[in-house]
């Protein structure tokens, strides 16, 4: 459901007194000057000669103020970005000790896809679980992530791994973040774009007048432009009804995404051309972020890079699993993957619009396109990628 701009402010600002007073509430609870300060501990080395075991020290990542961020996610419950979430929640308040206590918000729970962004902008969210296209209302340089054939298709995952730990994106990329309050902390590889269609998709001529939903970014707009379709963003929760409706034709969205939001069930026909992984940015609000200690910031941004290589693992077993549990459902969907001489055509128009990103891109646009074709090629040669 769309929300007005007043009703939007309305749930912005009751999220922020329902945060305050939560502040406030944590502040009253026990003053230290009611209670008689804890007696000194003894130093280990009078520990041993007193014939104790020297206490375990305190992990330097216990933190001395519980803290209990919230992590919006824009995907429902069992999909990509909240299990992540979940892991990552899980993984912190081992290593802290329960000190550091996330909770994950799946799609839904806290508004819409742009709703989220806008929401861990001001900090009344700690996290958010976005992509490309969504921040890229808040951070237009994050656009570069949806210009098509930039990655190879064989061996992605790697390759966006060594991009990451390598490369000279991220620098980039969080300098255009920061400018917006946002820090990102890792790219993650969420599969690979399928459209879907009530028409076969075999050729880029096939595209024309397709009045396809996407997601909300200018530069996805002209993506599909180029080939010669009817973009409509539009936001995720609308989708089925709009394909239910023939308000649209079809969508595009990764496999796990068409089969958990049903989509299959409307559409006959699921085209891959390799043109666009979805890549999920988890972010973090930046005077949050900056407000933790050095060794929780790292600890956050290594979880994140770490997770690259098995996540990707994750998703590319599930997408073959959804798929065939999609094919097994509807035995008559057809599924065509479009590639080697098949993309030429597709190529060809997408490469135009490298140069509408630079106009549309933001002030660091030229920069982190450039930075990103270089790491990128640096990937490949690294890894022997043809």
């Amino acid at each position: 459901m769309k929300k007005s701009m007043k009703s939007m402010k309305k749930f912005t600002v009751l999220l922020l007194l329902v945060a305050m007073l939560g502040t406030l509430a944590l502040s009253g609870c026990g003053s230290p000057a009611q209670e008689p300060a804890p007696e000194e501990p003894e130093a280990p080395a009078e520990q041993e000669a007193n014939g104790e075991e020297p206490a375990e020290e305190a992990s330097a990542l216990v933190l001395p103020e519980p803290r209990q961020p919230k992590f919006a996610s824009e995907e429902i419950e069992g999909d990509f970005m909240t299990v992540w979430a979940e892991h990552y929640a899980d993984h912190m308040r081992e290593v802290t000790e329960g000190t550091y206590d996330v909770t994950v918000y799946p799609y839904g729970t806290l508004g819409d896809t742009r709703d989220i962004n806008e929401l861990a902008q001001l900090g009344v969210v700690e996290y958010v679980f976005t992509d490309f296209a969504w921040i890229s209302a808040f951070v237009p340089e994050a656009q570069v992530l949806a210009l098509h054939y930039l990655w190879p298709d064989e061996r992605t995952v790697e390759t966006m791994d060594w991009v990451v730990r390598n490369g000279e994106f991220m620098g980039v990329l969080e300098e255009a973040f920061r400018r917006n309050g946002l820090v990102p902390l890792s790219l993650m590889f969420e599969g690979w774009q399928t459209i879907t269609s009530n028409r076969p998709i075999e050729t880029v001529e096939d595209l024309n007048g397709l009045k396809v939903r996407v997601m909300g970014s200018a530069l996805l707009v002209e993506d599909y432009l180029a080939y010669g379709a009817a973009p409509t963003p539009m936001n995720y929760g609308e989708i089925y009804g709009g394909l239910q409706t023939n308000l649209i034709d079809g969508q595009v969205n990764p496999i796990f995404a068409i089969r958990s939001m049903n989509f299959y069930e409307v559409q006959d026909y699921l085209t891959d051309i390799y043109a666009e992984p979805f890549t999920g940015i988890p972010t973090v609000n930046m005077q949050f972020f900056d407000s933790l200690p050095p060794e929780v910031q790292q600890e956050m941004r290594d979880w994140w890079i770490d997770a690259i290589i098995p996540a990707g693992e994750w998703i590319n077993e599930k997408h073959e699993e959804d798929l065939a549990y999609m094919m097994e459902q509807r035995p008559d969907i057809v599924y065509h993957e479009i590639t080697g001489p098949e993309q030429e055509a597709f190529i060809e128009n997408a490469l135009p619009v490298y140069d509408k990103f630079l106009e549309i891109g933001g002030p660091q646009a030229e920069e982190i396109l450039e930075v990103l074709l270089k790491d990128i090629e640096n990937a490949k040669t690294e890894l022997g990628i043809e």
